[in-house]
């Protein structure tokens, strides 16, 4: 098998409603609003079907965090999957890049991946569960029931704890630590016929975090994140540096602009099957 075999579709699967920029980057206008586009990976090869991230169900626990973080517009990842033929018995693996419900919230509907997250993530969120109500910030956006479906895979030995940067974790699929947003977040990189593509999980929620406001090269730093703003840039230039900046290269999950230079295969319903590579 070829390392770069590997086909990649980013899959559209919910939208939040007027989302304030300012709450996501550091230095946003004030009045800038966008309807933010919620999104994973699917990425195939001729040994694996890989999600990166698997977005959630708006059921239960689900439902109330999509309620809480204003997130009305909602297709079902698994719908969306079926759309392009994989049914969830065939994903064999799911990189996880980190644990926010929006990233991990279906992990129990595929029952037969092997996931793969960050030890120090999986490990940072049960410590931040259980310090006193007061640190409730930290954990606002983890859905415990998504923890416990990770200890579920746990016990089934299907939860990888991945241990810092991983070189083929599949084959031209490779993992990087990204600290920042949250304490253990990784990317991925993934080898492809034009070139090497890197997923930025919540590393990166817009261009300007690479770019500057006025494309002057400063980096931006998150808002939305519990780890310091030092860890989110060297971060980012990790992934400045993986793409040799070229943005083509880079796949944001969160992209208001809808990943608009890439050819729409498909739109169900208004979300979008977009063929990165």
């Amino acid at each position: 098998m070829s390392k770069t075999d590997w086909t990649i579709h980013v899959i559209e699967y919910a939208r939040s409603k007027d989302q304030r920029m300012g709450g996501l980057i550091q230095g946003a206008p004030p009045d800038e609003v966008v309807d933010l586009p919620f999104s994973f990976v699917l990425a195939r090869s001729s040994a694996h079907v890989v999600l990166v991230d698997c977005g959630f169900m708006r059921d239960g626990s689900g439902e109330a965090m999509s309620v809480k973080f204003g997130i009305p517009y909602w297709i079902s990842p698994l719908r969306m999957l079926a759309e392009l033929g994989i049914q969830a018995d065939d994903v064999t693996d799911i990189v996880l890049s980190h644990a926010h419900f929006d990233h991990m919230g279906s992990i129990d509907r595929f029952p037969k991946a092997r996931l793969h997250i960050q030890k120090r993530e999986i490990l940072s969120w049960h410590e931040a569960m259980a310090l006193p109500p007061a640190f409730g910030f930290l954990t606002a956006i983890v859905n415990p029931d998504d923890l416990r479906h990770a200890f579920d895979a746990a016990v089934e030995h299907r939860l990888n704890l991945v241990d810092g940067d991983l070189d083929d974790l599949l084959p031209g699929l490779h993992v990087r630590l990204g600290i920042g947003h949250t304490m253990g977040q990784q990317f991925v990189l993934i080898e492809t016929a034009r070139g090497t593509l890197v997923v930025s999980g919540d590393c990166v929620y817009t261009r300007s975090n690479l770019c500057g406001h006025n494309n002057d090269g400063v980096y931006v730093p998150l808002v939305n994140a519990v780890g310091a703003a030092w860890d989110q840039l060297k971060t980012i230039d990790r992934i400045n540096k993986a793409i040799d900046g070229d943005l083509s290269r880079l796949v944001i999950l969160h992209d208001a602009a809808r990943w608009e230079n890439f050819p729409v295969v498909k739109e169900i319903e208004g979300f979008r099957i977009v063929k990165i590579a």
